[in-house]
């Protein structure tokens, strides 16, 4: 994290600058996403999802830096992002922040059909191949010691009929949304406020997999939809190098199959160990989370 001068840190930024010199840079490393880039290259997935926190306090040269490492993960065409709350850690202009990753957030020109006519808004939708992968945007600057985030009444109606549209049209419907949807999981102070409304409309609509960032650490929850429950899965950060094992670097692989609300989802994880600086198998060679329409 480099500065310009301390004009930045006169706002909230500053407390999170002295967060990351006195704790945050000890633990979360380049060399850890150093790691991460050359197993992916060995894993190579079919698409890679980014659910937030590209930045710490979301300063001018670190969106400038975060879209240049967009770019070694791989094209946008196979790379999805959404913002978390660190790229909204105080107001940005947008020329001058996400708007480095247009191309990572924007949805597909054919997603249009299910979009309606809403320009750059949120939700996204990217179709891949049976596939569409959703990006919901719960950032928004808040006060000092508050990382909490909001769906929003304008997103979740137009995600209403998104989610409603892309079900009707047989789609493996994949969210990705910063904030854990799941009640209960954390604190107030970092919750997404207005999860009971997010589920309302998951519950109506459906949806196949949630996937979501912001706690750090893996997590499987559920919430309810209209053929059973729909796996909610969390994930740790990137570049988190330890010493907790739970909090330890990791990524997750999904092998989805099935067409028309019939699709299996399995999952591996992929953690990185310090002891030989690579990431490696951690767990189960494979978890069940989907079958056929409900958990497992």
């Amino acid at each position: 994290m480099r500065l310009s001068g301390l004009r930045p840190l006169l706002s909230k930024r500053g407390l999170g600058w002295l967060s990351w010199q006195l704790r945050r840079r000890l633990r979360y490393r380049p060399a850890v996403l150093e790691a991460l880039l050359a197993d992916l290259a060995e894993t190579a997935p079919d698409q890679i999802a980014i659910t937030g926190d590209l930045t710490q306090i979301s300063l001018d040269q670190e969106f400038v830096e975060a879209a240049a490492w967009l770019v070694r993960v791989g094209l946008p065409e196979r790379v999805s992002a959404i913002p978390g709350n660190h790229d909204a850690y105080v107001p940005v202009s947008s020329d001058r922040g996400w708007s480095h990753w247009s191309e990572y957030l924007r949805s597909d020109r054919s997603a249009a059909a299910f979009r309606g006519d809403v320009g750059e808004l949120f939700p996204t939708v990217r179709l891949r191949a049976g596939l569409a992968i959703v990006g919901v945007c719960t950032a928004q600057p808040t006060p000092p010691f508050v990382a909490s985030g909001r769906v929003g009444a304008e997103q979740l109606a137009r995600l209403d009929g998104v989610l409603e549209q892309l079900g009707a049209a047989g789609l493996c419907r994949v969210l990705m949304i910063h904030h854990p949807p799941v009640p209960g999981v954390t604190s107030k102070r970092r919750s997404l406020r207005d999860a009971s409304a997010f589920g309302e409309v998951l519950r109506q609509r459906g949806a196949e997999l949630v996937l979501h960032g912001h706690l750090h650490r893996t997590t499987v929850g559920a919430l309810p939809g209209p053929a059973g429950p729909i796996p909610v899965v969390g994930v740790p950060s990137a570049s988190h190098a330890g010493p907790q094992p739970e909090r330890c670097a990791a990524y997750h692989l999904y092998d989805i199959t099935g067409a028309r609300g019939q699709f299996s989802i399995r999952y591996r994880v992929r953690a990185y160990d310090p002891a030989t600086g690579r990431f490696a198998a951690r767990g189960p060679v494979a978890g069940l989370l989907l079958a056929g329409d409900g958990l497992a």
